[in-house]
């Protein structure tokens, strides 16, 4: 873990424990947590890291669904769906699994 994983980690417990000690809706829980996973995403992609910020991206998606309140089946097809996609480019790019596609050689 480097000092963005511990960013990423600290942040979302702290919107978790706002949302519990402020009794927050779900909808709001998911934009704010939304917003806050594509902070992440454009630091990852500023950093360099493009495969992790797509992952980090995907997440953005998984907290879409919980706003979009989408039928039963469907819900859980796009949020375990994203979920499961956003942690493979995530995993994948952390352990060099994906190829850099993103340099160029001269």
């Amino acid at each position: 873990m480097d000092r963005f994983d511990v960013i990423a980690v600290v942040g979302c417990l702290g919107l978790v424990a706002t949302a519990v000690a402020l009794s927050l809706e779900s909808v709001v829980v998911a934009a704010s947590l939304g917003g806050f996973l594509l902070s992440l995403s454009l630091w990852r992609l500023y950093d360099g890291r493009p495969w992790e910020a797509l992952g980090w991206f995907v997440w953005v998606w998984t907290a879409v669904t919980v706003v979009l309140e989408l039928p039963t089946a469907t819900f859980v097809v796009a949020f375990v769906g994203t979920g499961v996609i956003g942690a493979m480019l995530l995993l994948g790019g952390r352990y060099g699994v994906l190829l850099d596609v993103w340099t160029v050689e001269e």
